[in-house]
């Protein structure tokens, strides 16, 4: 089993991937999901912990080498910071806006000018909050090697935007491989792989649908 498969396992055992297709849950964005991923539960469970962070460190080797680790504000944090000390490297994060008192910073930490970064984010839609890290550290001069993430829900939007930015994307488990031990752990029916597998061709059309069905 490949660390993609160990991961997505392992996220549904401590129900920190629930599926609902009957009794869709919404997003900060207003969008209705039958899915909802909280990587950030994984923090308390020491084996899953530990797994996503030897998953993470090694799956960033194909992006090369590079200097640091960031972060993306809030849910990046604790596993960026977690896979930086995996490979003994500096950790820096990055707010989604810079503070309004004190240094009013928005990058925190020790940079230095010319060095290569990877961003670490635990789950990507859209892309939206990556590829914003994206354009303030490369704003600040620095090199962006790529962003790499616990989960991608592979949404052909989040291709496009990663696309229009020109930066590499990865993650270590993705909607398929969820999808596979969810119906290997017996986790959803048949009818509701259907809903889920609808929803995720068009995420946008569906949660609509759903809400004029209601």
């Amino acid at each position: 089993m490949d660390y993609g498969q160990q991961v997505a396992q392992k996220l549904l055992q401590i129900k920190a991937i629930k599926l609902s297709p009957n009794e869709p849950f919404t997003w900060a964005s207003g969008l209705r999901s039958p899915i909802y991923c909280d990587n950030r539960l994984s923090l308390s469970y020491p084996e899953t912990r530990n797994l996503i962070k030897r998953a993470l460190a090694i799956k960033s080797a194909e992006f090369g080498n590079f200097d640091m680790v960031a972060g993306v504000a809030t849910a990046g944090i604790a596993h960026g910071a977690l896979m930086a000390d995996e490979l003994n490297l500096p950790f820096c994060y990055v707010r989604s806006e810079a503070k309004s008192h004190g240094r009013q910073n928005q990058i925190e930490g020790d940079l230095k000018k010319g060095q290569r970064i990877l961003i670490i984010e635990d789950l990507i839609s859209t892309g939206g909050s990556s590829i914003q890290v994206l354009e303030v550290l490369k704003n600040e001069g620095y090199e962006v090697a790529g962003v790499l993430a616990i989960f991608d829900y592979q949404f052909e939007k989040a291709r496009n935007n990663f696309k229009l930015a020109k930066c590499t994307y990865k993650s270590v488990c993705d909607y398929q491989s969820l999808i596979k031990e969810a119906i290997k752990m017996d986790y959803i029916s048949s009818s509701q792989l259907d809903v889920l597998k609808d929803w995720n061709k068009d995420p946008q059309f569906w949660s609509e649908n759903f809400q004029t069905s209601k």
